[in-house]
């Protein structure tokens, strides 16, 4: 007869038997997805063509695509982790082109665009985009259109160049009143790496609801295409971007905000909520001091959404941009 223990040691044999198995079939999903990914990966993108235009930037390309023959020059910067930001931003560029110029440019190391070794700084980022509008042949004043982390690289711009920025229409951006005090340590970006390569990002990809609906004007093309992009967005520029972004806002702080330039910000419901159950607040003082430091020029609209409002509020941010431009 058995005893409990040599019952509990067969049962703990079994369980670790089952765990093997269970490793060795992960090893082996991960083996065959490293290599699928890198058979199919440069040959699915090499299939794609650029919505845009590739202009030389700092030696390398860079992708600008332009839509609308306004009088006013529309320059939506994306915000950061964005894999695809012309598809992205495609149902508000063809809302705001009847009226305005708009082009989106993406930055090194998205969409279309090279990757750069060079450090994602304020500075680099203004400069690439500043000769890559000019490149395309965009003059300046320019109605700057940031979505979230881009608000400091616009903020930015305007510090250094406020003769070139007409206005800032802020797309639901990061403070530049407050230090963002987490970090992420650099081994999450490498696991992000590892997980790309195997091909698990693509799995998980597929678990993530589509927030590019058709009924909000998006095509399926633009569909497809950001999801693929989205399999291969974690290269080191990007990596580079998220480590320096805490130290871009600190740089922002720290420059005194033109008067000359007024401000919009419109703000998402959602993050509203979110930083009110944060901060024990109605979700304003994060946004009431950020507007304070932007000056008397700065107001603001709240609309109803998540982060990314430009998805699904087109309209929206076409009534609030046209009412903002005509009284400034």
């Amino acid at each position: 007869m058995r005893t409990k223990k040599s019952k509990a040691k067969s049962k703990g044999r079994k369980i670790m038997s089952i765990l093997l198995v269970l490793f060795g079939v992960v090893v082996a999903l991960n083996i065959a997805g490293f290599a699928v990914t890198q058979i199919r990966g440069t040959k699915e993108l090499d299939q794609l063509k650029p919505y845009g235009e590739m202009v030389e930037v700092d030696g390398k390309k860079m992708h600008v695509y332009k839509e609308g023959a306004g009088e006013k020059t529309i320059v939506l910067m994306p915000g950061l982790g964005i894999a695809l930001p012309t598809a992205d931003f495609g149902p508000l560029m063809r809302t705001l082109k009847s009226d305005y110029k708009v082009v989106a440019v993406e930055y090194f190391g998205i969409g279309f665009s090279d990757v750069s070794d060079q450090a994602r700084t304020n500075e680099n980022y203004i400069s690439e985009l500043r000769e890559a509008l000019k490149k395309s042949g965009l003059n300046p004043p320019y109605v700057l259109m940031p979505h979230s982390a881009s608000g400091i690289y616009a903020e930015y711009y305007a510090t250094q160049y406020p003769e070139e920025v007409e206005a800032i229409i802020m797309l639901d951006t990061t403070s530049s009143a407050e230090l963002e005090s987490v970090k992420v340590p650099s081994f999450v970006y490498s696991l992000g790496k590892v997980q790309q390569a195997t091909g698990f990002s693509r799995l998980v990809s597929k678990l993530v609801p589509e927030t590019k609906l058709i009924e909000n004007g998006y095509t399926e093309k633009e569909q497809a295409d950001y999801l693929l992009f989205t399999y291969f967005g974690g290269n080191d520029t990007v990596i580079n971007q998220a480590m320096l972004f805490g130290d871009n806002i600190e740089e922002v702080m720290n420059l005194k905000f033109p008067e000359t330039v007024p401000v919009l910000k419109l703000i998402a419901s959602n993050t509203l909520k979110a930083m009110g159950k944060k901060n024990k607040d109605d979700g304003m003082g994060y946004q009431t001091a950020h507007l304070n430091r932007l000056g008397k020029n700065a107001s603001y609209k709240i609309i109803e959404g998540s982060h990314r409002i430009y998805q699904t509020q087109s309209d929206t941010i076409k009534k609030y941009t046209n009412e903002f431009l005509s009284e400034m």
